[in-house]
């Protein structure tokens, strides 16, 4: 199972339920339903067959796509329950031919994107109040177990066979690579003897033995299994505080014009000079003000700015992460009138209490994080006509360098500005805003700079700390073409793994563990041999001979 890097068909990440093929969306009340149906020859791409509900990218872009119409169309539900629709099988987790075949680049982006997927299970339960049910009705391995691990609460059908597993390390000699070690022992708690005797066990745990290890909340007969997950689905739904005075909002399609070398949205335009690696990714600001009141806004629905721009930006990440591989660098600049986001950001502030309002906030948060976990270096450009203010400005405060033109002559001269937005509403994966996050060393200046509604001019923004430099017009084309030729010509692996180290300041969390620690491990043992090589246990399995392993531990 080489590694293959012929070309393939661009991924797209838009979909329906309508256009489901792996899993069934139904709806009873304040209960929604999320049945696993994987059809074995429905894969993203040729060559592997989704045996026993594994799943593959085109499997989790379908979850993903669930949960947020859970979030946006469907306010009433706040409870959803995670099942199998196959008899005796829940799931068996990645697709192991699949990831044999693909290449390193996008295993670890198909790890990571369903990561996000995962934690966005949690928030949803954290911050709006949707509690998921996992029921697991038969063997359950590897990626379905952590998808069940992200759930709320899971229940365990006590039949014989029914059993919990996450076996990579004793059968593929990779890692769970979705979370599974860390929501393991930090969120359920899990005893770390008791780990290290689970995740080596091939077959798992089944039955009473589960629940006493805390792998699972609740073993029930099989006999009384759909009951029981019936009625504690009713507990979580009447006990959920969720919001749900608001009426639902179905998607609009995004109606994006794909490019060889971009794609076109009416707010978000990614340019990409293959030869050079380098995307420009341009964000728009609304046209008009946004109404400050909620029902206004409601009404805007899908052409509401702060959600249409947000959604476009999210496909346009996705789109540059799993179809422009060789992108070193992504520039980061924005156009149109700044008080037209700031007057967005006024009106969402003013009524974030709004249910719909809530879930609008929460996406762009969710967004903004998709930027800091790209493996991309990130540079904003700030010149006259950008709008580099609130909400707009965490794009740069996310940036690992903002340039910032001095141009004193500009009939606009640039400026930044902070809004209400900066001041901890978007929080990245370690808990802390980007500005608090910039500030480490110094809270009381995070704190005062969030709270000033003042313009600051290049001088002043860099003396201020919230851009890198500000040369002159006349040094500035020059300055700006020299970074982004140095930043393309270096290493990309010393490249993400500095960015990550130096982009997540401060505490950790599960979710920053998930992506530091659990996917820089992963990252490198799918290019080492014991996994990957020509023996590797990756390589090798399905076929009768054992994997060879270079047994030197490093």
């Amino acid at each position: 199972m080489a590694e293959t890097h012929s070309a393939q068909p661009p991924v797209r990440f838009e979909t329906h339920p309508s256009q489901y093929k792996h899993w069934k969306l139904t709806f009873d009340g304040p209960i929604a339903r999320l049945a696993m149906d994987v059809q074995e020859e429905g894969g993203l791409r040729p060559g592997y067959p989704l045996k026993l509900n594994s799943y593959d990218l085109g499997v989790d872009i379908e979850l993903a796509d669930a949960v947020q119409r859970i979030r946006f169309e469907h306010p009433e539900v706040t409870c959803c329950v995670v099942s199998s629709a196959k008899d005796r099988v829940f799931c068996s987790g990645a697709n192991i031919y699949m990831l044999g075949m693909s290449s390193h680049a996008f295993k670890v982006n198909f790890c990571k994107f369903t990561n996000e997927t995962r934690l966005g299970f949690e928030e949803l339960s954290r911050e709006s109040g949707v509690k998921f049910l996992c029921a697991i009705n038969g063997p359950c391995a590897g990626g379905g177990y952590e998808l069940a691990l992200a759930c709320d609460e899971v229940f365990l059908s006590d039949d014989g066979s029914s059993a919990v597993s996450l076996p990579e390390v004793p059968l593929l000699a990779v890692l769970p690579g979705t979370g599974g070690l860390t929501r393991l022992v930090d969120k359920r708690k899990v005893r770390r003897d008791i780990a290290d005797v689970f995740c080596t066990l091939a077959e798992g745990i089944r039955g009473p033995r589960a629940q006493q290890y805390n792998l699972v909340d609740k073993v029930v007969p099989r006999s009384k299994f759909k009951d029981a997950v019936e009625t504690r689905a009713k507990e979580l739904a009447a006990s959920s505080p969720r919001n749900t005075k608001w009426q639902g909002l179905a998607f609009a399609p995004l109606g994006a014009k794909y490019r060889d070398d971009g794609a076109d949205y009416e707010y978000v335009t990614l340019s990409v000079d293959a030869n050079a690696r380098v995307a420009k990714l341009t964000v728009r600001a609304p046209n008009t003000d946004t109404p400050d009141n909620a029902s206004a806004i409601r009404e805007l629905g899908n052409e509401l700015w702060a959600l249409k721009c947000f959604r476009e930006l999210d496909d346009a990440l996705l789109n540059l992460r799993f179809n422009f591989e060789t992108v070193g660098l992504v520039v980061l600049e924005t156009e149109g009138d700044a008080e037209k986001v700031l007057s967005s950001d006024r009106a969402l502030d003013k009524n974030r209490q709004d249910g719909f309002v809530h879930e609008v906030l929460l996406y762009q948060r969710r967004v903004l994080k998709r930027l800091d976990l790209g493996a991309r270096s990130l540079f904003s450009l700030v010149r006259e006509g950008s709008c580099f203010v609130g909400t707009l400005f965490e794009l740069s405060l996310a940036s690992d360098r903002t340039y910032m033109r001095d141009d004193p002559d500009a009939a606009v001269p640039p400026h930044v500005q902070l809004s209400v937005m900066n001041r901890g509403t978007f929080p990245m994966s370690n808990g802390l805003s980007r500005l608090e996050t910039r500030f480490l060393s110094d809270p009381e200046k995070a704190k005062k700079l969030g709270a000033s509604d003042d313009r600051f001019e290049p001088s002043d923004a860099v003396k201020a700390g919230l851009v890198t430099v500000a040369p002159d017009a006349i040094d500035w084309d020059d300055e700006v073409r020299l970074a982004i030729e140095e930043r393309a010509s270096l290493s990309p692996d010393a490249l993400t793994g500095m960015e990550a180290s130096l982009r997540f300041a401060g505490p950790e969390t599960l979710e920053s563990k998930i992506f530091a620690r659990l996917s820089a491990w992963q990252n490198w043992i799918f290019t080492r041999p014991n996994a990957t090589g020509p023996r590797g246990a990756l390589t090798m399995y399905g076929r009768p001979e054992r994997p060879e392993f270079d047994w030197r531990r490093t």
